[in-house]
């Protein structure tokens, strides 16, 4: 995501300074006007505004407060990643103890969406920060929502997230039932798409499902596991039930240990479709 995101912004006019822990995936922006550094202070140091697009709380630990504190002060650290409603807050705090600002704006979309700017963006901030940020963050979607205080963009991107996995998990059955029943999937998906059933991921992710080929993946399941355990932490502290979200978090778990966590979210489904269906 970080790429496509980058370049949205190059494209903008903007100056671009950019960190990868893993520095070969910062070479290609380049080519496109990016400047790659080779530390996080080096990438702060070079612009008013720090964009965190990393995988988990933890690499923004890692990355972030790298940063000596005093290069952090005066600056907005925007943080776009899927994170825990109290990581984002505990961040807020320690940044704001440092002299910096900070507000969440998660997206929800993929690289196909990042590199058209359109994804959909959900900002938690204070409602001065999002007047004064809200035409930039127009680079990667346009129309940034206003969503309330920095954590409440957060559980919406959970709540969010909870529904890609249910819906792939619900799918995945549902398509196996059918299968095996001899029903033709053609006609199959021509009643779900006339129904109140029916979900748009679900035509995306067929192909996927059917050929059982789920390279080249826009979220990878390793994340998703990731965010299923964020949202059951969150579900926990509110006394929401879990049942479901705990048989999904198995499935999940089961394929990262099958070798998939690197491929499509949709190869859960390699966990619960027999091999002999296809």
């Amino acid at each position: 995501m970080g790429q496509p995101m980058v370049r949205r912004l190059l494209q903008a006019g903007h100056r671009v300074s950019v960190y990868n822990r893993t520095a070969s995936k910062a070479e290609a922006l380049k080519e496109f006007g990016a400047l790659v550094m080779s530390t996080p202070q080096a990438a702060v140091e070079n612009g008013e505004c720090v964009i965190l697009m990393l995988s988990d709380a933890a690499a923004i630990e890692q990355v972030l407060f790298a940063v000596p504190p005093e290069r952090l002060r005066g600056r907005t650290v925007i943080q776009m990643g899927t994170i825990a409603v109290r990581e984002s807050r505990d961040f807020c705090d320690r940044l704001q103890g440092l002299g910096a600002d900070y507000l969440e704006c998660p997206v929800l979309g993929s690289r196909k969406e990042a590199r058209s700017g359109r994804l959909i963006l959900m900002v938690g901030a204070r409602p001065e920060q999002y007047r004064e940020w809200r035409s930039f963050l127009k680079c990667f979607g346009p129309d940034p929502q206003y969503i309330g205080g920095v954590g409440q963009a957060a559980a919406l991107k959970l709540a969010l997230n909870q529904l890609i996995a249910a819906l792939m998990s619900a799918f995945s059955v549902s398509l196996g039932m059918i299968q095996h029943a001899g029903v033709s999937i053609d006609f199959f998906m021509s009643i779900l798409r006339q129904s109140a059933l029916y979900a748009p991921t679900f035509n995306k992710k067929l192909t996927r499902l059917l050929k059982r080929d789920f390279t080249d993946p826009n979220f990878p399941v390793r994340h998703l596991l990731k965010d299923v355990d964020l949202i059951i932490a969150e579900c926990r502290q509110t006394g929401i039930s879990i049942g479901h979200l705990q048989g999904i978090r198995g499935i999940l778990a089961e394929a990262v240990t099958a070798g998939l966590g690197d491929q499509d979210y949709s190869a859960m489904s390699e966990m619960i479709l027999p091999q002999d269906q296809s």
